[in-house]
């Protein structure tokens, strides 16, 4: 359980001290190279979802936040940690991502973006931190059911 909190603190810790960097030694819409064509710290506000989706729908993000945030934490708390290791760490990143954005909507009304990737060519659309936890704890979510699946059959 232990580890489970400090993922989850861990997470909106960095998360929230990043967005303060950006916030306080760039403007809105600065991009500092950190390898040309690929990686550019961008600082960028998004009033929506993933790829700017449900622009300016506060209200819509702050019920779903809490509604997903309740069921993490009840989740966690019916799961066996010490069996279901890859779960638990998937549910804290998942839950610690969430509490981040879901700060930056409280304060902001608005979620800081700043870390903007071209992958072949295509420019990614700017991400944080809390994102890049929410997104590795659906993969390990996805990892865990594969091999839960595997378990039930053999």
């Amino acid at each position: 359980m232990a580890v489970v909190v400090a993922i989850v603190a861990l997470t909106i810790i960095i998360d929230q001290i990043t967005k303060n960097l950006v916030t306080h030694f760039m403007e809105i819409g600065d991009s500092i190279p950190i390898i040309d064509n690929f990686l550019y710290l961008t600082y960028h506000r998004n009033a929506g979802a993933a790829w700017g989706i449900l622009q300016g729908r506060m209200m819509f993000f702050y019920i779903v936040t809490l509604i997903v945030i309740g069921t993490i934490v009840i989740w966690m708390r019916k799961i066996n940690m010490k069996k279901e290791k890859l779960l638990a760490i998937a549910l804290a990143l998942i839950l610690g991502g969430a509490i981040g954005n879901f700060i930056d909507r409280l304060i902001y009304r608005e979620v800081i973006d700043f870390i903007d990737t071209f992958i072949f060519g295509y420019n990614f659309p700017i991400f944080n931190i809390a994102d890049s936890a929410l997104c590795i704890g659906l993969a390990l979510m996805a990892i865990d059911s594969l091999l839960e699946m595997k378990r039930g059959k053999s």
